[in-house]
């Protein structure tokens, strides 16, 4: 691949993530602050729950923390999945009019994403400050591994999903359901150690949990990742390999059902 070819992606990939960015925020008042106020207000509803009326063991972390070191991760991957399905059918006319490599729709989606939970995660940081948890301890070098592993797994579903959304729209339904299931499947509200200990093997095939569990052994604890991680990434990059060849095997026809 030439030089100009991959500049052309590239700017074409910057170019796209921009728009979408600006075009999320178009007309709203409050702007990127949505991208801090969706995770709070999730937040806020769990520490009610989960601080008046069931008891959740943190390890002595207070819960409001706890948890949103989950929530803004969590938010993050499931915003990126849903973006990500509706990537290309969102473009439909773009996709059957002009060539380019469609993929980068994904890509540029998921991207916008991440410029969300950076700015959630500063949010996390002034939370962090204000209960003394230290911030950039030596430990934090791990905390863009994590996010590498997090989005090439939303990446590889991404593409799998977008590519199939194109043919059946129940996809992007089964999705969210999915989703809205798949949150009590993951250590989001609670901690992986109260899950009973003979199930612990099947629950870890779960890739987010290992993730989440590793956000909170670096931030919170100041600890190394958690030791599913390296399962949450051979699985990642499994998910993103498949997902990348599975897409570009349908990619020519997505222009014909457009």
């Amino acid at each position: 691949m030439s030089v100009d070819l991959l500049s052309a992606r590239w700017d074409l990939l910057i170019a796209w993530t921009s728009r979408t960015i600006r075009a999320r925020y178009q007309q709203t008042v409050l702007g990127v602050l949505w991208a801090i106020i969706q995770p709070l207000a999730t937040v806020a509803i769990f520490n009610l729950v989960f601080t008046r009326f069931v008891h959740v063991n943190t390890d002595g972390v207070p819960y409001i923390l706890f948890s949103f070191v989950a929530v803004v991760p969590w938010t993050f991957f499931a915003s990126s999945l849903t973006d990500g399905l509706n990537s290309i059918t969102d473009n439909m006319n773009l996709v059957a009019k002009v060539y380019f490599p469609r993929e980068l729709l994904a890509v540029a989606v998921i991207l916008a994403r991440l410029v969300d939970f950076a700015i959630a995660a500063g949010a996390l940081a002034v939370l962090m400050v204000y209960h003394r948890i230290p911030l950039f301890g030596k430990t934090w070098l791990y905390f863009p591994l994590i996010v590498m592993v997090q989005f090439v797994l939303s990446l590889g579903l991404g593409l799998i999903g977008s590519a199939l959304n194109v043919f059946y729209r129940d996809i992007k339904h089964m999705a969210a359901l999915g989703l809205q299931i798949l949150i009590y499947a993951s250590p989001v509200i609670y901690p992986a150690s109260a899950v009973p200990q003979q199930l612990r093997q099947v629950y870890f095939l779960n890739p987010m949990a290992g993730v989440l569990e590793s956000y909170r052994a670096v931030l919170l604890h100041g600890g190394a990742p958690d030791p599913h991680l390296l399962w949450s990434g051979l699985s990642a990059f499994a998910v993103l390999l498949f997902g990348y060849f599975f897409f570009k095997r349908l990619e020519p026809e997505f222009a014909d059902v457009g």
